[in-house]
């Protein structure tokens, strides 16, 4: 693989960066007003208390990062590579620079990034939250995250990536590699809320050793021009443990490729992929799964479940299965249709109106399993859910 450094970051004359940097803030109550509301819909909190560190990046440039608590580190990653040199270690490792034309770009044309780092036994309860935030039309936004959760600690990172109401054209492509070493469990949260021509491009690598689990809830409820990602999980160790959720709406002729994959390579390793889709308005949904097992007494279980609203709209649920070893065991189930006509009279009949009650069931179908968090971040990310819902329909 190749591990070249970044160069090009902090050069105002490259073209890639025209734009795109921006001034820093000494405190969360400095992000101007006019972006507030959307930073809100996509679980950035502007209070520190509640969170255990942040980090905030528009366009090419960090403006804030801090972590409140002993034990986390919360940077920029180029500051996290001047700063440690053993980081060249954890760079470009789990995910090739030339897996694709992005990964290139990221590789290239660096515009930071964060590096989010939680020590040995260091076990954290208030999330870290990370926003990666565009606010100017036609920016090219390309960064690389770094996420290590060292032995036996525990992390919940809350992440949004959006782009300002007004800004309907623009890149994001966003590397991520998560290290989730011996007895670590780290859930991460992800929303995205994109403007309707914006291209968005995340890569994403995670390596899940002994006795560990990676949860990831993936959200994406409004209009994008096309999202593509793939995220790709080593279960390395015994006892590893993965879970993929995805809660997406395709609308406005968006077009989402939203898939997941997990190779099962340790004795006892378990992955779960939950895929939840919905599409109308001439959106289009390719909702894919691959489980991949490799050692003896895996266990793995894909499902993809998706709702038409309209006759324009397109899902294409597609399920991959693959054993190499006689001891796995591996499963899938798929389905695809409307809502059940049943179900809009029952609740019609108790005084909702038919898109209250359109409304009621899609947001029962798009429920995350958030059992393994913490129950105020629990609280936290089902009082977000239900807001994005009801703004989403």
């Amino acid at each position: 693989m190749h591990k070249k450094m970044p160069n090009k970051v902090e050069k105002e004359d490259d073209n890639t960066l025209e734009g795109g940097k921006e001034k820093s803030i000494s405190s969360l109550q400095d992000i101007p007003e006019q972006f507030k509301d959307k930073l809100t819909c996509i679980g950035f909190s502007f209070n520190e208390d509640e969170r255990s560190g942040s980090y905030i990046q528009f366009n090419h440039s960090p403006i804030f990062s801090r972590a409140r608590i002993s034990g986390v580190e919360v940077l920029s990653i180029i500051e996290a590579l001047e700063r440690y040199e053993w980081l060249k270690d954890y760079w470009w490792k789990i995910l090739p620079s030339n897996l694709d034309e992005y990964t290139r770009l990221a590789n290239e044309k660096l515009t930071h990034g964060y590096f989010i780092r939680v020590k040995p036994k260091t076990r954290i309860i208030l999330p870290i939250q990370a926003c990666l935030f565009i606010s100017k039309p036609k920016i090219s936004q390309h960064v690389h995250n770094i996420i290590i959760a060292e032995e036996e600690s525990e992390l919940h990172i809350i992440t949004g990536c959006a782009t300002a109401p007004h800004v309907t054209s623009a890149l994001h492509v966003g590397v991520s590699e998560f290290y989730i070493k011996r007895g670590a469990k780290v859930t991460f949260t992800m929303i995205h809320s994109w403007g309707k021509n914006t291209e968005v491009k995340p890569r994403t690598g995670v390596l899940v050793k002994d006795d560990s689990s990676f949860i990831s809830n993936y959200v994406c409820l409004g209009p994008v021009g096309n999202l593509q990602m793939y995220p790709t999980a080593y279960c390395v160790g015994e006892n590893a443990k993965v879970t993929f959720q995805s809660i997406i709406l395709a609308s406005e002729n968006s077009v989402m490729d939203v898939g997941s994959r997990v190779y099962l390579k340790a004795r006892n390793s378990r992955a779960n992929i939950i895929s939840r889709a919905v599409a109308k308005d001439y959106g289009e949904i390719y909702a894919k799964g691959h489980l991949i097992g490799e050692n003896a007494d895996v266990k793995g279980y894909l499902e993809c479940r998706g709702i038409m609203l309209s006759d324009t709209a397109k899902i294409y649920a597609i399920p991959e299965l693959e054993a190499k070893a006689k001891d796995v065991n591996l499963a899938h189930e798929a389905a695809v249709g409307k809502i059940a006509e049943e179900e809009i009279l029952y609740l019609t009949a108790r005084g909702l109106t038919p898109d209250e009650a359109t409304t009621v069931l899609i947001g029962g179908f798009l429920r995350l399993n958030l059992e393994d968090l913490p129950q105020k971040l629990r609280f936290e990310v089902s009082r977000m859910m239900k807001t994005i819902i009801e703004k989403a329909f």
